[in-house]
């Protein structure tokens, strides 16, 4: 997988919540955005201090996300 530098995690902004180079907006959001049908330029317009390369990269993390595997521990 490419290097992703647009998404940041901070335990002190969005509790934690993957969010856009440190800013308010999750990724959470921009996907679902996406989700209800709005296009990346009705998202840049509402959200001016984004790049179309935020929206890209929190896609891409979305869908390197969702094809993660998570296995839980069994504790003895």
């Amino acid at each position: 997988m490419e290097t992703l530098t647009r998404i940041t995690f901070n335990p002190e902004v969005m509790g934690g919540k993957p969010c856009i180079r440190g800013l308010r907006v999750t990724v959470g959001t921009l996907v679902g955005l996406i989700a209800a049908g709005y296009s990346k330029e009705d998202i840049i317009n509402a959200y001016p201090y984004l790049e179309l390369a935020d929206i890209d990269e929190a896609l891409t993390y979305a869908a390197w996300r969702v094809e993660e595997v998570e296995i839980p521990l069994s504790l003895p």
